[in-house]
């Protein structure tokens, strides 16, 4: 005779198919080290910091123009001689740097500049070699996140490209009357470092919560925020170019009255080379008058950005934006201080740092709106 059932069974007990779905599908598998890419990721980031301010401290120093040959693998090692550092002067006072500024220059002030160049290239081969050394890791070991592979390819390939723009761009002050480099081809060399940095943030930023969280985050999702995260986003990265242009014609170094220029809004003579397009690249004058447009046109941006999310439901996403604005408002005062004071060295290369803070807080901040980070009923 059969035992009787009661009214009310125990679903856990009882009916229960053993393929029964369960939390986590998303997620479960093949994983992949997302936990250590994350990690790698981070180190990269840092890596590019360095690499960004080595690279402004050259330019700020003169000493970009130094080594005169583009040697992606020989090049790794320095003169070993007397002969050695002989040939490389040699070089050097062949170009229009040495013979139009530097004549007279002694090999111990050449190695001064010699050592910061030779540094900033060493630092990217560093830098392509630890990438190199994590993708290839990941390969071997079958670690590799699904979906992960194409996107942390494209980073060594911007790099890669990076070293080519970055000698396109010392070619360009080697001959002709060039004393430095070109400003558009620094201004592109440096923009496409942002754009490697900015891609790096992104994937430690979707590598910092797991898939599901992020599908379910995406439903909540405040697109008119993301919406203007991006616009900030553009007028920052055009503000960053900008700042090349300046940094690469020494335009910060003149016309250091604020909130005038030479007395008057509009700086004297800014249409004087021909043809008119060059004075947007090489005029000191107008060069500078555009950063400093942009740079209050971000500034208002940042405020109406702010406004729009202080209106969100979710508080971390209204705190990633009070973030942007604080070192918006930082940045501000920075640029105007480093141009009353002529660009020293010190105080341009903490402008330049604050650039690279507010480039990844205004990221995180349309990150924040493309995935709310879920919150209880009472924090909204």
């Amino acid at each position: 005779m059969n035992e009787k059932r009661k009214l009310f069974e125990d679903v856990e007990e009882v009916g229960r198919p053993a393929d029964a779905p369960r939390g986590g599908m998303i997620d479960a598998g093949r994983r992949g080290a997302r936990g250590a890419v994350r990690v790698w990721l981070m180190i990269l980031f840092a890596l590019v910091v360095v690499m960004i301010a080595v690279g402004g401290l050259t330019r700020l120093t003169d000493s970009g123009l130094s080594i005169t040959e583009w040697r992606p693998v020989t090049g790794a090692l320095p003169p070993m001689s007397a002969e050695d550092w002989r040939r490389e002067f040699d070089l050097y006072r062949q170009i229009p740097e040495y013979q139009l500024q530097n004549k007279g220059m002694s090999l111990a002030e050449f190695k001064f500049i010699y050592w910061w160049e030779w540094g900033h290239r060493q630092l990217g081969r560093f830098i392509g070699v630890v990438w190199a050394a994590g993708f290839l890791g990941l390969l071997v070991t079958r670690r590799m996140p699904p979906g992960w592979t194409g996107r942390l390819f494209l980073l060594g390939a911007l790099g890669g490209l990076q070293g080519a723009i970055g000698w396109w761009m010392v070619a360009s002050g080697l001959e002709g009357s060039m004393l430095d480099v070109a400003s558009y081809r620094l201004a592109t060399h440096l923009g496409l470092a942002f754009v490697i940095l900015g891609l790096i943030a992104w994937y430690v930023f979707r590598l910092g919560r797991e898939e599901r969280d992020l599908m379910q985050a995406r439903r909540a999702r405040e697109g008119a925020l993301a919406g203007w995260g991006a616009a900030l986003g553009a007028v920052a990265f055009l503000q960053i170019l900008l700042g090349a242009l300046v940094a690469g014609i020494d335009a910060g170094r003149n016309y250091t009255d604020w909130p005038l220029m030479a007395g008057g809004f509009f700086p004297p003579y800014p249409f004087q080379l021909e043809p008119v397009w060059r004075n947007f690249f090489e005029d000191d004058g107008l060069v500078q008058f555009m950063h400093r447009m942009a740079g209050y046109a971000l500034f208002l941006l940042g405020l109406v950005a702010w406004w729009r999310y202080r209106r969100s439901a979710n508080a971390a996403t209204r705190f990633s934006m009070n973030a942007v604005l604080a070192i918006l408002s930082l940045q501000v005062v920075l640029g105007i201080v480093t141009v009353i004071y002529g660009a020293p060295w010190h105080l341009a290369i903490v402008h330049q740092f604050g650039a690279v803070v507010l480039w990844v807080l205004i990221l995180r901040a349309r990150f924040m709106a493309l995935y709310p980070v879920a919150q209880s009923v009472r924090a909204a």
